[in-house]
């Protein structure tokens, strides 16, 4: 491995404690991870499971409570894949880990026909035998290397395609009550994820059953918000700010806020009207979580 230069460890240094610190924040603001945890980190291959697992085992080493880490990856038969880098790299590095081997490459290509989207299918497929295993295991928490990108751009297809303004939730409980599931990642965006796996060199094993597909609605989703982030830095991260900053006063569902009881003698609620004030929507985007400039680091460093 070539050697690396001083600004490019100084760059480096600086990408993992930024990393760190949004997976440590986004743990403590949901409560992910607690004293005696069993996590069961999936491990698909790509650069941002590989990114979760070692920043969760970094954070092991140094957290105020113990919890226990084993990886788990589900070989779904696909062909080409390599069945031994994953055991090669985890006994490396000398994590606990199971490899769950279930044809599932087999079941979607038989149901799905070509052409055709194949990734609902797959992911639930997936999602039951991950449970089983985790069940099997012993796991109280299943952590799934989700990332802020992805979060965006499931708001943007559930509010384009979907009708909803819904996206990933970085905590939640399984349809049968059994399992909790944690996406440690949620703070963390795509492009330092890439960085990092770069300079870790994460043996990177590609999906073949859906990485070949073009088209997808996701795909549009994220070279939308991609160009966004080109033509107007800030914007993305103004965007993730507002999921977590909801006003249900000022949105339509009377599900989720009582409007009909609303009447002259109810008060302002939220600011009423004055919420609206064009003066008010500030010029600049605001970014209150996530930096978007990395020179913002430098103060960070000792």
């Amino acid at each position: 491995m070539q050697e690396l230069s001083a600004k490019q460890q100084y760059n480096n240094n600086k990408l993992q404690k930024r990393l760190r610190r949004h997976v440590g924040q986004a743990i403590a603001d949901f409560n992910m991870i607690e004293d005696g945890d069993r996590v069961m980190v999936c491990l698909s291959g790509g650069k941002d499971s590989f990114a979760m697992l070692d920043i969760l085992r970094n954070l092991q080493a140094s957290a105020p409570i113990h919890f226990d880490i084993i990886a788990v990856n589900l070989d779904q038969k696909q062909p080409g894949f390599p069945p031994e880098v994953l055991p090669n790299y985890l006994d490396n590095i000398g994590v606990e880990y199971k490899i769950v081997e279930e044809d599932t490459y087999s079941i979607v290509k038989e149901k799905i026909p070509e052409g055709k989207t194949t990734c609902s299918l797959c992911s639930r497929l997936r999602r039951g035998i991950l449970y089983r295993t985790a069940s099997e295991l012993g796991a109280t928490k299943i952590a799934l290397g989700h990332h802020r990108d992805d979060i965006l751009e499931t708001l943007m297809l559930n509010m384009f395609y979907g009708g909803k303004l819904k996206a990933m939730p970085p905590k939640l409980v399984s349809d049968d009550g059994k399992h909790v599931v944690i996406r440690p990642l949620a703070y963390c965006r795509e492009k330092d994820l890439i960085r990092y796996a770069d300079w870790k060199a994460f043996p990177i094993i590609p999906c073949n059953l859906c990485g070949s597909q073009e088209n997808l609605q996701r795909k549009a989703m994220k070279e939308m918000l991609n160009d966004w982030d080109r033509r107007f830095p800030g914007r993305i991260e103004t965007m993730f700010n507002a999921i977590q900053n909801i006003t249900p006063s000022h949105l339509m569902d009377h599900k989720l806020f009582d409007f009909k009881s609303i009447n002259s003698n109810s008060g302002i609620i939220d600011g009423g009207d004055i919420a609206f004030d064009k003066q008010d929507i500030p010029a600049v985007p605001q970014s209150l979580v996530i930096e978007p400039d990395d020179r913002l680091e430098i103060i960070e460093i000792n």
